[in-house]
């Protein structure tokens, strides 16, 4: 197949911008994030504590900052940062072209604040706001974690300007608290005479719904409540854009938080490694692929055509779901405390690998 017929290729034709969830110097230094810009539509790219830790903690592609920063006296989460942000604004400038061709639309990359950081309003705006000055680069999104300590922060990051990728959603309510966070801080400006045009993407994770209702479900109610409930967020963002709100908004030059299906990978090897992708594609919309999944998708997807836009199919599957005994909201609150929980545990992991590995590098000298 040539480029413009690979099944990324669809899926960037409906208007969904694909991102890659992934980032390691190797994949920088290697060329291998640029072919994937090239030859795959990649326009983006995420990050995420387990990601880092995994790149970090393996191989020697870091050992040489790492010693760098640490014979200054750094901190392990300075050191962290420091290497982080290094990747990242060598990712963020392969991405500036299509930045700028989007209108600042598209071509992000994603920094996440500390997820210890997850219940403390005041300590998310002070670190988001220091790490997006220190990366210096337009194209940076922070993520922020849209539980209920976290939308207060979102909604006066944006009020500052901060772009922001709000993590952790699963649910049209939790969704729909994010955008309600995004649109106050819109509007805050607007009040203030600033500039409205502030980017933000909503992260709604689409496969730990399949993984969490394994257990209850019959056979047949497999695997369908994450694109249900998927559906059933779509319907509510494109109703909530639709609003005399924000209309009036656009008219004053803000532009919609875009929503961003994450956790599209699937696990299970008897799946279509592609079996989300096939089916979340959708105009105005990001869909961040794992890489293994991103290449998968290149070979072997087959992208359905748009999303449908009545929430109907999704709602039927939704009711379904719970009629065989999921409680549908208690489980949304559920995911989002472990997804925290899981950050937690892979930030903390993290610091340990770099403080390991600044010990073993200094006890080499």
């Amino acid at each position: 197949m040539t480029n413009a017929t690979l099944p990324t290729a669809r899926l960037a034709a409906l208007g969904q911008s694909l991102w890659v969830d992934n980032i390691t110097r190797t994949l920088l230094d290697s060329g291998t994030l640029a072919r994937y810009i090239r030859d795959l539509s990649v326009t983006g790219l995420t990050s995420n504590p387990t990601i880092f830790e995994k790149a970090i903690g393996s191989g020697n592609a870091y050992d040489a900052q790492v010693r760098e920063l640490a014979a200054k006296g750094l901190s392990i989460e300075e050191i962290f940062f420091a290497c982080a942000i290094s990747d990242l604004t060598r990712a963020a400038d392969l991405f500036a072209d299509i930045h700028k061709k989007t209108n600042r639309i598209d071509g992000w990359v994603s920094l996440e604040v500390s997820p210890l950081l997850a219940n403390d309003t005041a300590g998310t705006v002070a670190q988001a706001i220091e790490l997006h000055k220190r990366a210096g680069r337009p194209n940076l999104y922070i993520k922020v974690p849209g539980t209920p300590e976290g939308c207060p922060a979102i909604e006066e990051l944006i009020f500052r300007g901060v772009p922001i990728n709000v993590t952790l959603l699963f649910s049209r309510e939790q969704y729909l608290a994010a955008a309600e966070a995004y649109t106050r801080g819109i509007e805050r400006r607007v009040a203030a005479g600033l500039d409205p045009f502030v980017c933000s993407v909503a992260s709604v994770f689409v496969s730990r719904w399949d993984r969490g209702t394994a257990k209850t479900l019959p056979a047949n109610l497999q695997n369908t409540v994450g694109i249900a409930m998927a559906g059933r967020v779509y319907k509510s963002v494109l109703d909530f854009y639709a609003t005399p709100r924000w209309k009036a908004l656009i008219a004053k030059g803000a532009t919609p938080q875009r929503v961003l299906w994450a956790s599209t990978g699937t696990k299970d090897p008897a799946l279509s490694p592609s079996l989300y992708c096939d089916v979340l594609g959708a105009p105005n919309t990001v869909n961040t692929i794992p890489e293994e999944t991103l290449l998968a998708v290149a070979e072997k997807g087959n992208p359905q055509g748009a999303m449908a836009t009545d929430g109907v199919a999704a709602e039927k599957a939704l009711a379904a779901a719970t009629a065989a005994g999921v409680d549908l909201a208690k489980l949304a609150d559920t995911l989002q405390i472990e997804g925290r929980d899981s950050f937690n545990k892979s930030w903390a992991d993290l610091l340990a690998k770099i403080g390991s590995k600044r010990e073993s590098l200094a006890a080499a000298r």
